[in-house]
């Protein structure tokens, strides 16, 4: 006889349920994709490098049961992002989730940063994160059921210097995501945010070690460390469940402290 799991912690099993994972084959898109597959979810791994995210999917269909495929695409073109919708249709013959974990950093003065760098990081971490909701909404709606987790920052709830690009992407990213709760919750689909506090990613290494990163980034922390990337895998199996059904237009921050003060 198998063992029945309890009604509380069932609502976390995510069994038979897929997702795409923008961004998903290194960082914190890689650990959230390795979290959900743990939970049952088939995932569809999406970025711009197939070798990287061919082998990221192996990796993970090397380590557990359910599928794991990879889809080549740049967030920030729409007639991609729709293909990417199509793609995890046909792979999976539903669309249950959507996380938007692709994004980028651009650091400096703003008088030292271009106004075509500015556009970069506002055409990824923005225009991709729209563009990528708008092609899997037509889906969810049809389900009348979906689970849209947008990848915001601590740093789209409050400032940091030199840091204007990535601030204003954030900060956009938090509104998007409150307003498209607003308006897919009567569909059924739930919109939220993680907020991602200082995290050692690939993104962040090139920073680790400087005095700025010490004093205002993990020495504000209230646990004085950088988070590890399996730290965000609760939250976003989380807000992928049923356990987060009553949540919606959520900015959960995952941050060690680091807004608390």
């Amino acid at each position: 006889m198998s063992e029945k799991k309890l009604p509380g912690i069932s609502q976390f099993d995510l069994s038979g349920r897929s997702a795409i994972i923008t961004g998903g084959s290194k960082g914190l898109g890689f650990a959230m994709a390795a979290g959900l597959t743990s939970a049952g979810a088939n995932v569809m791994l999406v970025n711009r490098n197939p070798e990287e995210g061919e082998q990221a999917a192996k990796q993970l269909n090397d380590t557990y049961e359910t599928k794991a495929t990879f889809f080549s695409a740049d967030v920030t073109v729409k007639d991609q992002t729709e293909a990417m919708a199509q793609a995890a249709l046909d792979a999976f013959g539903r669309i249950d989730i959507l996380i938007n974990s692709a994004g980028i950093n651009i650091r400096g003065a703003i008088d030292e940063l271009t106004e075509s760098e500015f556009k970069q990081v506002m055409d990824v971490n923005v225009t991709g994160t729209w563009l990528c909701c708008r092609a899997v909404t037509p889906y969810m709606k049809k389900q009348q059921r979906g689970s849209i987790i947008n990848l915001a920052s601590t740093l789209g709830l409050v400032g940091l210097a030199n840091r204007t690009p990535y601030t204003a992407s954030k900060g956009a990213v938090v509104q998007m995501t409150r307003a498209l709760a607003l308006e897919l919750a009567s569909f059924n689909i739930n919109v939220n945010a993680i907020c991602p506090g200082p995290f050692l990613t690939e993104m962040n290494v090139s920073i680790a070690e400087t005095e700025e990163a010490k004093q205002f980034i993990v020495g504000a922390t209230a646990l004085g460390r950088w988070g590890k990337l399996k730290e965000v895998q609760g939250a976003a199996i989380f807000l992928a469940s049923d356990a987060a059904s009553y949540m919606v237009g959520s900015m959960l921050t995952v941050d060690g402290g680091w807004t608390a003060r």
